[in-house]
């Protein structure tokens, strides 16, 4: 009888998978044996696997190129990584090593490449694409790199206002863009997204103002769709409608060159994984050369801001199943040695899934199961998974089995320590866990450093002030 857990996977999903394998029941992410650095920092434990970012941004660099050759696309791909996805400097500096952008968000976002740029990770003539609504912080720090000579930072205007504020504080000749605010799905709270210039006012805008301006030259047109790059009728219709703004803004604005899809690509969250990336990035192109091509207009080079896509996948959270609590016929609890609602934010603000999967125990018996956190808080669990309304994992008795079992969420780089407050306090107090950096070197051998311990009381208390 299959009944143990690797029966359960094999007969589930096509396994072994690209970066998950199990040798003598347990497992091994991107051949790197996790038990191993279980034994070696214990848990709870975050992970980031570096070069699964640099194999991400190629990635996407190929998929472009080649369906730029196939439709013979006159414009160049440029790839940007937004900063506010995860905003470590081991993120950054690997990135930063693919000939890549980089999309801000906030003023901050700017002190943070003025350190890049004095440790000399990045040159002054770095593209920096910055998006979101500036306040006067973020104007200032705009207008400082734009008056020191950063003659390749571009604001994307996301209110009318802004203009008025830039011009006030640049005193050099300067690059912008403008965002278009685009429409929400049907099911949406609301019709238009709060970000960006409504369609209509796009045009006279630039007729009564940037065409008078001798300072400020428009250079990209920016949309972003927030339920990301889908091949629904809805992606597609935002898309052409977008291409078509960049034609009638062209028409009269020969120095318009560039359209920035924004981001969007999804990342693995499940070992089903059917999204046709080459097929998206095909149509992409070829709807926007088709579409400039009937306006007459040369098509733009593409820019993208790729963040979840470029870090997600790095990342993982390994803990350890502290208990097991039976607390009705049906209902089975693992207790795991940290909080989804502090260290997996995501899990329990918008019921996003990971791929999960156990560590050890691939040989054992499997029982359904639910996952509770350690804070006193009822949503504080984790109940079902991406392909499926239910978790399965290896038979476990309680608190005193000899060898625990350990479970990994993976694929969780993105923004889940910036939504967590890393660094902060947490609901019940409820310490971040270890962070430990996996690299490999230039013989192929993976080595570890840890980046940060696990958050200690006294940090704690000293925020609170005591």
């Amino acid at each position: 009888m299959k009944n143990k857990y690797i029966d359960l996977v094999e007969q589930s999903f096509d396994w072994p998978q690209d970066e998950f394998r199990v040798e003598e029941g347990n497992l091994f992410f991107h051949d790197i044996p996790m038990m191993d650095i279980i034994e070696q920092y214990g848990t709870p434990l975050k992970l980031t696997y570096l070069p699964k970012i640099s194999s991400q941004i190629q990635r996407a660099k190929r998929m472009f190129n080649v369906a730029m050759a196939k439709v013979d696309y006159k414009g160049s791909y440029n790839y940007c990584y937004c900063t506010k996805s995860s905003h470590f400097s081991f993120i950054l500096e690997e990135a930063l090593k693919n000939d890549i952008f980089l999309e801000t968000s906030s003023a901050f976002d700017i002190n943070l490449i003025d350190s890049l740029y004095y440790e000399k990770k990045l040159k002054e003539d770095m593209t920096i694409v910055c998006n979101g609504f500036k306040k006067d912080t973020y104007i200032d720090n705009i207008a400082e790199k734009i008056n020191g000579g950063w003659k390749n930072v571009i604001s994307v205007m996301d209110n009318l206002g802004e203009f008025d504020d830039l011009d006030a504080h640049v005193k050099v000749p300067a690059k912008l863009g403008i965002r278009i605010a685009s429409e929400e799905e049907p099911k949406f709270e609301f019709y238009t997204s709060r970000l960006g210039i409504r369609y209509s006012d796009v045009i006279p805008f630039y007729k009564a103002k940037l065409s008078k301006s001798n300072k400020f030259t428009l250079k990209m047109l920016h949309f972003f769709i927030n339920t990301g790059i889908r091949d629904n009728a809805y992606y597609w219709n935002e898309l052409a409608k977008c291409v078509n703004v960049y034609c009638d803004l062209r028409a009269i604005c020969p120095t318009l060159d560039s359209l920035n899809i924004g981001g969007g690509f999804p990342i693995k969250n499940s070992l089903v994984q059917d999204y046709e990336y080459e097929y998206m990035t095909e149509e992409i192109v070829s709807q926007i050369k088709k579409i400039c091509k009937s306006r007459g207009v040369a098509e733009p080079n593409i820019f993208t801001e790729f963040g979840s896509f470029t870090v997600g996948e790095s990342g993982a959270a390994i803990f350890q199943i502290l208990d097991c609590k039976q607390q009705n016929d049906r209902e089975r609890w693992y207790m795991v040695d940290s909080s989804f609602m502090t260290t997996l934010p995501d899990t329990w603000g918008i019921k996003q899934r990971f791929i999960m999967l156990p560590i050890n125990k691939w040989n054992c018996e499997y029982q359904r199961v639910f996952l509770g956190g350690l804070t006193c808080d009822s949503q504080d669990y984790y109940n079902a998974e991406a392909h499926a309304n239910a978790i399965f994992l290896p038979v476990v008795e309680g608190r005193h089995d000899e060898e625990p079992l350990y479970i990994g969420f993976f694929h969780t780089g993105a923004y889940q320590e910036s939504i967590a407050g890393y660094g902060g306090i947490q609901h019940c107090l409820q310490p971040a866990p270890k962070h430990v950096i996996i690299d490999r070197d230039e013989h192929g051998e993976y080595f570890t450093k840890l980046f940060s311990k696990e958050q200690s009381y006294k940090s704690m208390l000293k925020i609170l002030g005591y």
